[in-house]
């Protein structure tokens, strides 16, 4: 499909959703209705939620409209003229009081016109299939403080089949969603009764994140990185010299008064590891310098994007920054790619699209270091043959960066990695370094993340893997089933000999064995080991895998050795 295209299509249908429910509901006040990744949506205000028989008949208006091929025309007006068009809507004249230009465009299809800068295809007719997906909460704006809307989710394709398949993806990421997988294995929950985004990790999904973040620490030592820990609040101060609180403040946490003290939730863990390198005079003989920390940073999102773990308000960052020349940043890229490659790899992720953000209009450090800052991470994405795209003007204001996108087994795209470079902060801590000749100088720093956040790495791991953890990653892996109570001390006996090398569980309720299977795989342990009589009698084990059924019967030590290999 052509993208244009079909950001056009979804912009009309968004339109076609308007006029229907305007129709039927005249009293409804208009928000906004953009084309999304996926579809389109519109927002509408209205005291009464649509219920699913509302929702019937709209899409029935939605048909009759499409039946009319009603022409899309575009018409520019002066702005005094759109307020008379406007009168009756409330949301939209505020939408019009923020144009600068004196002259705006409105969109118009039979007797319906909306305010809108477009572009959209020339007729309903063109929109063959289509269907309304769901309703949602929202905020004018996004703004939690404002008008409660309702949102219409839809979708539409020029052929019956595109809309088919799109509707089995989304009943296959319904099934996949950590949302309902999460709880429903125990692996964490979420309580906005006591403040939303806010993550409680369960025993279960506490095991997880231990072994993510031990087997990352453990890889980042072995690649010359030293591990920091900072502190979650510092005074207002920092931040202010930091540049967040005037490039970043409406995502961050009110200050806390703390008697003649105002202190800040952290945002982010870079003036912290500046703050470290700052204690003592360094040498150009000390780069580069590398220092990771799984460091938990807090951030006011917006209550409407919040979603799951992959967006909100408290996570922990798998955060790095090296300190390097500006010679050394093309090699130190390099070795990052090759971290995350290796980390991709090991999660299962082997498909992602990679971006390389040039300078945007607004920027600190000199047009020269910017151009040398982006050639050098250029040659290192060529180094390591990723292919990639040039995403112009869209660098952070303190330099520019590299962006990786992972593929989930359901082709959808997930940001993760990032690479990026940074003349800002050096500057604004004044930081230093003695060179080869003696005179100080100011050092490159690299913000680099790899996993993201571990919040949101593990809700798309639960998504990828459908909550069936790779063996190696499963909070549990082995669970040892005696079939009666009789058979217990063996099992007991069994669990003592793969205890040291697994992490098992001995269920020991007096339950049927069946029950108990059907515990463990809707609980998706990998292996389950079946003792009974014959088990016991020839001192064997039963093993069955999840989603596959019974392996066999094996000594304890082949299954030892044979789920060595899996971890």
């Amino acid at each position: 499909m052509d993208k244009k295209y079909m950001e056009r299509y979804w912009h009309t249908s968004s339109h076609i959703l308007a006029q229907a429910v305007k129709k039927l509901f005249p009293d409804v006040k208009l928000g906004t209705g953009p084309a999304i990744e996926n579809g389109f949506y519109y927002d509408f205000y209205r005291e009464e939620p649509f219920t699913p028989d509302d929702i019937e008949k709209i899409s029935k208006g939605m048909e009759d409209i499409i039946r009319q091929n009603l022409p899309v025309e575009k018409i520019s007006v002066s702005k005094d003229e759109a307020k008379k068009i406007l009168k009756d809507e409330p949301f939209k004249l505020e939408i019009l009081e923020g144009i600068k230009e004196e002259t705006v465009t409105f969109y118009r299809q039979g007797d319906f016109i909306d305010l809108c800068e477009g572009p959209h295809i020339s007729s309903t007719g063109e929109i063959k299939h289509f269907k309304i997906l769901s309703t949602a909460a929202s905020y004018w704006r996004g703004d939690e403080t404002r008008e409660s809307m309702q949102r219409i989710y839809g979708v539409s394709f020029p052929e019956k089949a595109q809309l088919d398949q799109y509707l089995k993806f989304l009943e296959e990421a319904k099934e996949r969603d950590h949302r309902t997988l999460g709880p429903k294995l125990d692996l964490f929950s979420i309580h906005p009764e006591f403040g939303s985004g806010l993550i409680y990790w369960h025993p279960k999904g506490s095991i997880v994140r231990k072994i993510i973040e031990d087997f990352w620490k453990d890889v980042h030592i072995k690649n010359g990185y030293q591990i920091v820990y900072t502190p979650h609040i510092a005074d207002l101060s920092l931040w202010e010299r930091s540049g967040h609180t005037g490039f970043y403040k409406e995502n961050m946490f009110t200050p806390m008064e703390m008697g003649n003290k105002v202190f800040q939730l952290k945002p982010m863990n870079c003036p912290f590891h500046i703050i470290i390198y700052n204690t003592k005079l360094r040498s150009y003989r000390d780069f580069p310098i590398r220092w990771a920390e799984l460091g938990t940073v807090y951030r006011y999102e917006k209550q409407g994007v919040l979603h799951g773990l992959l967006r909100v308000r408290g996570f922990t960052q798998d955060d790095a920054h090296i300190f390097c020349t500006e010679e050394q940043i093309e090699e130190e890229v390099v070795k990052v790619l090759d971290l995350v490659s290796f980390f991709l790899g090991k999660f299962g992720f082997t498909e992602y699209k990679t971006f390389l953000s040039t300078r945007p209009e607004k920027y600190v450090g000199s047009p020269d270091g910017w151009e040398k800052a982006t050639i050098a991470l250029e040659n290192a994405l060529k180094k390591k043959e990723m292919g990639y795209e040039i995403d112009p003007g869209e660098g952070v204001f303190y330099g520019p960066k590299i962006d990786i996108k992972i593929r989930d087994c359901l082709k959808r795209e997930w940001q993760c990695s990032t690479i990026q470079v940074d003349f800002n902060i050096p500057e604004r801590f004044a930081l230093k370094y003695t060179d080869k000749d003696g005179s100080f100088k100011t050092p490159i720093l690299i913000h680099r993340a790899i996993l993201g956040s571990i919040e949101r790495f593990f809700g798309v791991l639960i998504e990828h893997y459908k909550g069936n953890f790779p063996f190696w990653l499963a909070p549990e892996q082995i669970r040892v089933l005696p079939i009666s109570e009789r058979h217990l001390p063996y099992a007991e006996k069994i669990g003592g000999l793969l205890e040291p090398h697994f992490r098992i569980q001995i269920d020991t309720r007096n339950e049927k064995i069946n029950r108990k299977i059907r515990d463990a795989e809707e609980e998706k342990v990998p292996y389950i080991i079946i003792i009974g009589d014959k088990e016991e009698e020839k001192n064997t084990i039963a093993l069955r895998k999840h989603g596959e059924g019974m392996l066999g019967t094996f000594t304890t030590d082949e299954i030892i050795r044979k789920l060595k290999e899996c971890q």
